[in-house]
């Protein structure tokens, strides 16, 4: 159930006459009370007169009328309160006691005061109502209505428990502010699949992935395209911005602007400085000769160097203590730095990933001094290295940070739990969600190449490395005998690791104490790409059967002619020898 709580400076008359009215696009429809202060307030019914709708609205406006001058600024409340979608529907007299729990717990209008505000709950469609009243009492004091959001809410809260209703997760005050219904509805006029708030929003976080300071800042926003204003001091410092998209105009004509605190807490520009400043992103280092005659490209690169932050990262957040909160907001850096960079097949659900995990990053914890520098430079590393094809080399290094993204984002979800931060956690595992999605799509390839190769080792070395799979994992006897198909592509990488001088069971073993492994889904996944990072394998494997066909090929392709040999130069004829006879 979700109680959305609104004020305003106007007399009730609008308000009701909206209420009443057909709505901005005819969806009010059966408009009628269910309940009201007093039980007897005139209903104007469907279709009103508009004389119906002023009578009412003059009714609940006479406490304010009374004060004449004394009134207050703000003079209206309204609350809209809704039922999640997929639950049931309340008939009249169900939402008129949900209305009057409502208002008894905000302080509206306690249960048993007769000078209470007047208030009208209407309904106008099946799943939802709207109470309105005027914030001066009968007795002409104004209304006590302090943390009257937080108050809706966890009577919301109870609300769902005692009507069996889907159980929303209570918020702390630090999510973004979502679209308005205007909005909403403008965006479905202009053909928008989301409104301009959630795009720029979007657009702001991955200009702030990995810039390393304002200036870049930016330059990366108007590269997006948006059009960008600061706001300055009479002495020149930029004090703000504001964003808008280009075409999103006002009645006016005028460009639409949203200042980076409207868009999200975290996206001021005072807190978009502390985070430059605190931990600066610096250029990604340059490949070793390794790397460099491995042939990776850069994005491979960089996405490898992710996965080994990332992992760093993880382990901090399962440390449980307040540090993790800033490694928070780095891993949404590097989520949103690859939700940008991203091949087409795992975009989307990247974009999703990085969109759920932004409300992991905002709590009331703040930590204090807490480096977060690789995270920034690793997400300012794959911003600058450009998008990867999501083949070959790139295809391999985009699973291997996506398999440990995965086990941050766990790690997150039960971080925020312990501290009771139920929104936070549940968009962690939302994010890991999409992100297991991303990775299925990214690992097809590789993870079957290495299956047919773990498949194709002779049999007496597949045993061995099934027997130290077995041994290490601490399953060697209750197994059945002979190699377990889902070992397939770990035996592969264990051969392939071998055969660059490793030690397989040594090697295997360090993978294994890395990090716990047990809210891990596919174990074998998580272990093969760490053993491929910590032996510096490629990516990619190359699949045997390539590198036969290859080999064949070079073997029964027929040798290049020869470029034909000049005659051998003839001595000049002596004239003193004889002709030869023939």
């Amino acid at each position: 159930m979700i109680p959305k709580i609104r004020t305003g400076t106007d007399r009730a008359f609008p308000l009701i006459d909206y209420l009443f009215g057909p709505g901005k696009h005819e969806e009010h429809t059966d408009q009628h009370l269910v309940a009201s202060w007093n039980g007897f307030a005139p209903d104007p019914g469907p279709n009103p007169e508009r004389h119906q709708v002023a009578k009412l609205a003059n009714q609940l406006d006479q406490p304010v009328k009374a004060l004449g001058k004394q009134a207050p600024a703000t003079r209206i409340w309204h609350c809209s309160v809704r039922t999640a979608p997929g639950d049931r529907h309340f008939d009249d007299t169900e939402w008129a006691t949900i209305a009057r729990r409502i208002v008894h717990a905000t302080g509206i209008a306690p249960e048993g005061d007769t000078a209470a505000c007047r208030w009208v709950a209407v309904r106008h469609a099946p799943d939802h109502i709207h109470i309105a009243a005027t914030l001066v009492r009968q007795d002409g004091r104004l209304a006590g209505l302090s943390f009257d959001r937080r108050k809706a809410q966890a009577e919301a809260r109870l609300i769902e428990k005692e009507y069996g209703l889907r159980q929303l997760n209570p918020g702390d005050g630090t999510a973004a502010k979502n679209p308005t219904s205007q909005e909403h509805f403008k965006a479905e006029r202009t053909g928008r699949t989301e409104t301009p708030r959630e795009t720029l929003r979007e657009a702001v976080r991955q200009a702030v992935a990995g810039a390393a300071n304002e200036e870049e800042f930016f330059a990366r926003l108007r590269e997006a395209g948006l059009r960008v204003k600061l706001r300055r001091a009479p002495s020149g410092d930029v004090l703000g911005y504001n964003v808008a998209l280009p075409g999103d105009r006002n009645a006016s004509g005028e460009p639409i602007w949203f200042p980076g605190s409207k868009l999200a807490p975290d996206l001021s520009l005072p807190k978009i400085r502390r985070r430059l400043d605190a931990a600066p992103a610096t250029g990604a280092p340059a490949p070793d000769d390794h790397t460099a005659r491995a042939g990776r490209s850069a994005p491979a690169r960089r996405r490898r160097d992710a996965a080994h932050v990332a992992e760093r990262a993880a382990a901090v957040l399962d440390q449980d203590d307040d540090e993790a909160a800033a490694h928070l907001i780095g891993a949404g850096e590097l989520l949103d730095a690859l939700a940008q960079t991203s091949p087409a097949a795992t975009r989307a659900e990247l974009r999703e990933a990085a969109r759920a995990f932004e409300r992991a990053t905002r709590s009331h914890v703040r930590a204090e001094n807490a480096d977060i520098r690789a995270l920034r430079s690793a997400a300012r590393g794959i911003v600058h290295a450009g998008g990867a094809l999501g083949r070959g080399e790139d295809g391999g290094a985009t699973a291997m940070v996506l398999s440990t993204l995965v086990l941050a984002t766990l790690a997150a979800a039960r971080w925020h739990s312990a501290r009771g931060h139920a929104q936070q956690a549940a968009a962690s595992r939302q994010a890991a969600d999409h992100l297991r999605a991303a990775y299925q799509q990214a690992a097809a390839t590789p993870m079957r190449t290495m299956r047919e190769i773990g498949r194709a080792l002779p049999q007496g070395e597949r045993l061995r490395y099934d027997t130290t799979i077995r041994t290490v994992l601490g399953n060697a006897d209750g197994s059945p005998k002979g190699p377990a198909r889902e070992h397939d592509a770990l035996a592969a990488v264990l051969a392939e690791a071998e055969k660059a001088g490793h030690d397989p069971k040594a090697l295997l073993k360090k993978a294994v104490d890395r990090r716990e492994l047990e809210t891990a889904r596919n174990t074998t996944d998580i272990l093969v790409w760490r053993i491929r990072r910590l032996a510096n394998l490629p990516a990619n494997p190359e699949h045997p059967h390539a590198r036969t066909a290859t080999d064949t090929r070079a073997r029964t392709a027929p040798a290049p002619a020869r470029p034909a040999q000049p005659a051998p130069a003839q001595p000049p004829a002596d004239p003193h020898r004889p002709t030869p006879r023939r």
